[in-house]
Formats: structure tokens, sequence, C-alpha cells
């Protein structure tokens, strides 16, 4: 086990994080290496990307993952709800499993292992209009394996685990490469190291080495991705077409991703208020476009619903739920 000082476990990780890798993931990875930076890519790369000729359903995706986490030593744990009641309103990350460990330095966790995590984010980014930018949704499954750690080469074995899990499901490690900095960085009790990994050109996700500031022998692993951006990546669909199916043609982007959204909180009990979470519900459903709904929103809640419902049950019914959207967006 790790026994550093909180001022030298930064520098000590990053020096040991090559090697830990160059171990893992064996021979036949290439390391670049400038000053802090780094990045690691196949030697064959370049080769074309051919999609699946029938893209998965996302049960049938989600079934894919379960399996290959499961293959790799890795249980699903259930979802954190999505009220998460410490810093944030709602959950953002499925990284806040790890809370205890890493901002209070207790040996326990919320969660652990593979989790399938409904989140919700106003961080996406936007084009110069203020639209979400494909790739990004306000409400989103976070893909994640998190998991106490005590020796680094840990680390290590978790990212060739998730490459054997990118496999399975129809990437090849000629596509995909990883690249960051080395540089610690600390957001008040809870230091860290980040690297990303792409597929092509596109960014999936990243794994982050992350250890309580003052109980620097808390050590703990929060990889990451989004479910509907690994979908992307894999299939190289249309997103709007990937996202929100038949109706992607049927109403402005931001009332979809607002409908969206508004059925996975109201789904989970948080109905409109003035502030709090209920006050997110709010903000939500006020970017609905009265005009492209005027017959109401139940055709999209159900949609909507049905997808949500793939990550645990809802206490809300669809019917209430879109009730609540109406009501509230006095259609």
């Amino acid at each position: 086990m790790l026994s550093l000082t909180s001022s030298r476990t930064g520098d000590a990780l990053a020096s040991r994080i090559p090697a830990v890798l160059r171990t893992a993931l064996g021979r036949h990875w290439e390391f670049t290496a400038n000053g802090p930076l780094i990045e690691i890519r196949h030697p064959r790369r370049g080769s074309p990307y051919k999609p699946p000729r029938r893209p998965s359903t996302w049960q049938e995706l989600l079934d894919k993952l379960e399996t290959g986490f499961a293959d790799t030593g890795t249980r699903r744990d259930s979802c954190l709800p999505l009220r998460c009641g410490r810093e944030t309103e709602l959950t953002i990350s499925a990284v806040q499993a790890l809370d205890p460990l890493l901002k209070d330095g207790k040996p326990g966790t919320y969660r652990s292992g593979y989790l399938p995590q409904p989140v919700v984010r106003f961080t996406g980014e936007r084009d110069v209009s203020g639209l979400l930018k494909d790739g990004y949704l306000t409400s989103f499954v976070n893909i994640s394996r998190v998991q106490p750690i005590e020796h680094l080469d840990e680390y290590g074995a978790l990212l060739d685990g998730w490459l054997t899990v990118l496999s399975q499901l129809g990437f090849h490690t000629r596509h995909l490469d990883i690249y960051g900095t080395l540089s610690p960085w600390r957001r008040r009790q809870v230091e860290g190291i980040t690297l990303r990994f792409r597929h092509l050109e596109l960014t999936l996700g990243d794994i982050v080495l992350l250890w309580n500031t003052d109980r620097p022998d808390r050590l703990a692993v929060d990889l990451g991705t989004g479910l509907e951006r690994l979908a992307w990546a894999r299939t190289q669909q249309h997103w709007p077409d990937l996202i929100y199916g038949r109706f992607a043609q049927k109403a402005p982007p931001a009332t979809l991703d607002a409908v969206r959204t508004a059925t996975l909180l109201l789904g989970h009990g948080i109905a409109p208020a003035a502030r709090g979470a209920g006050g997110i519900t709010r903000r939500v459903i006020g970017s609905i476009d009265p005009d492209a709904v005027r017959l109401g929103v139940s055709a999209l809640v159900r949609h909507a619903y049905a997808y949500w419902s793939l990550f645990g049950t809802l206490p809300a019914p669809w019917p209430e739920v879109a009730r609540a959207i109406e009501d509230e967006a006095r259609l």
C-alpha cells in the first residue's frame, strides 16, 4: 500500500504511471512523452474504421457492457439516487460514489464497480447560437468503473480491462489512444491525475487516479464515458437520430433535450419548485418551446421514459410526468 505525505503524493504517482501502464498494456503500444504530457498509441494506427452493420439497441449495448465488465471481474452496482444531497443538488457523475473515501478520508464508498449512472449537467459545449453541440446532452448516462485501490498496478489493470471491454464492443485498439498530462490537480480535499481516451478523433472519456489530500493512502480510480457518446462513436450515426429516433426532426433540439431531461427529473419525483433540485426541473421545463409541442408531450415523454427505465424503476408513471411538464409549461 502507498504511504506518502500529501505534498509528495502527486509527483511520486505521476513518475510511476508510465512504467505501470507499459507493464499493464504490453509492448504493443507506443509511448510518447513531452514533459508532463503523455500519449499512448497503437503502432498500426490509421486503418479505416467500419461501424457495425446493425446498430445495437440501448439494451443490447448495456448487456454487452455488463458482460464485458463481468469478464474483467467487475460487478455491476446499483445507481446512485439522482438527488445527490451533498455538494450538488443532483448527481452529476458516478465518481460521487467515492465521496466518503475521497472527501472524508473514510475507508468506505457509496458504490463500487460498474455503474451505468444517469446524471444531469449543464456544462455541455455549445455553439455560437447557444445550442448544445453534437455529442453533448443535459442528461446522459455516465458509464463508469469507480473503485478504491491499494496499489498503483491496479490502476494499470483497470485501464487494460477497459480496453478489453471496448474491444468486445467492436472498437479496435488501432483506433484508440490515451493522452493527457501527468501534472496533478487539486479540488478542495481531492487530488488527481487525469488521462483521456479517444476513438479516432472523438474523445470518449477519461481515467482518473484520485486520492484524499489528508489521507493520500486513500486511492481510487474513476474510469468513465458517456453511454450515448460511446454509441455515437461505435455507430457513427447522425447524433439527433441516435438520441431522439423518430422525433429528431419533430421539435427544436433544445426542446427535445429539455423533455428528455425533465422526464428523468420528474420520473424520479423531483417536481418543479422555486429552488433546490426542483428549481433545476423548473429551469429545464422553462426551456421547452410551447409552439413546438402544442399537441402535448406524451409521445416524447414515453420515448424518454422507456430509455431512463433501462437504468432502474422510475417512481412516477409516465402519464404523470407528461402532465407535470404540460402543466408547468402551460401548453
